[in-house]
């Protein structure tokens, strides 16, 4: 194999595996064929080409089968991701329940949804109790202070109103799905990834005063996946993820709404669910844009 097949290989890595396989070997043949004799490096121009083109195939092959389905198992996944970010600082305290959460997730993300209702159901129970200053399950010392990512107690400036209809999405959504038996399918692995930068603290956007502080990290993640929720949807002319998009800008907007009547919030709050709102519409919008011709 010659440095620049080897080359080609690595860059071919950006479309989905069964591209690869049903025309991996034909498309290599043409670029081999096409490329200078002594060439070992292939061009610039080429080399983004193949990536792009591997990114778009991958958006269009993850765009099968409902788009209804598909973008409330993503919209549920990406709730249960939050619910573990939430718990994941209070590893050490209440190590059990952490647990629950990450198996919770586990099977969501996976698609076993059967197994993913009574694990959520029993986190969300146990979750409401700590919010409320309640003893159900176990018993739990409250307030349940972190051991890592956070310096907060844990449900500091949610009551268990909010935590209630957080995990009632995810159960509604799960109930939805196991209706759809065969029909929902598996989800990335980089769903783990996204749990501790959505966990950690991290620097603060909102004043040092604020009784509900938002961390850049969250906000960066939140602000990137909307994004690129909008950009699937142009490029695969889908609106499954303009569904998780707005399944998830409306627990947020439940949170916001709540922490306003509670607490109080301030114009870098307003602003801040201002670009959630702007970002959710843009996905919204995007799967029927069309670029008119010149």
């Amino acid at each position: 194999m010659t440095a620049l097949e080897r080359r080609y290989r690595r860059l071919l890595l950006a479309y989905p595996r069964t591209y690869r396989r049903a025309h991996g070997d034909e498309l290599l043949d043409v670029l081999l064929e096409s490329a200078e004799p002594d060439r070992r490096v292939p061009e610039g121009r080429e080399a983004l080409g193949l990536v792009t083109g591997g990114l778009r195939s991958r958006v269009i092959h993850q765009a099968t089968g409902s788009p209804w389905i598909g973008g409330l198992h993503l919209g549920v996944t990406a709730l249960a991701a939050a619910n573990l970010a939430v718990m994941l600082p209070y590893l050490g305290t209440i190590p059990w329940w952490v647990t629950m959460s990450a198996l919770a997730l586990l099977a969501v993300q996976r698609g076993w949804i059967l197994a993913g209702l009574p694990l959520t159901l029993a986190v969300g129970v146990k979750a409401v109790a700590i919010a409320g200053g309640w003893q159900v399950l176990d018993l739990t010392l409250i307030p349940v202070y972190p051991s890592l990512l956070t310096g907060q107690p844990l449900f500091s400036h949610d009551g268990p109103l909010v935590v209630a209809a957080l995990y009632a999405l995810v159960l509604v959504g799960l109930l939805v799905l196991a209706t759809r038996p065969g029909q929902v399918r598996a989800r990335s692995w980089w769903w783990w990834a996204v749990v501790p930068l959505a966990a950690w603290a991290g620097p603060q956007w909102m004043a040092d005063d604020a009784l509900f502080s938002i961390s850049l990290s969250r906000m960066a993640l939140e602000f990137a996946g909307l994004a690129l929720a909008a950009a699937g949807g142009y490029l695969a002319r889908d609106p499954r993820w303009a569904i998780t998009a707005a399944i998830y800008l409306a627990a947020v907007s439940g949170e916001l709404a709540a922490d306003a009547y509670d607490l109080g919030l301030t114009r870098q709050h307003l602003a801040y669910w201002g670009l959630l709102g702007v970002l959710t519409a843009a996905a919204c919008f995007a799967p029927y844009w069309r670029r008119h011709p010149n």
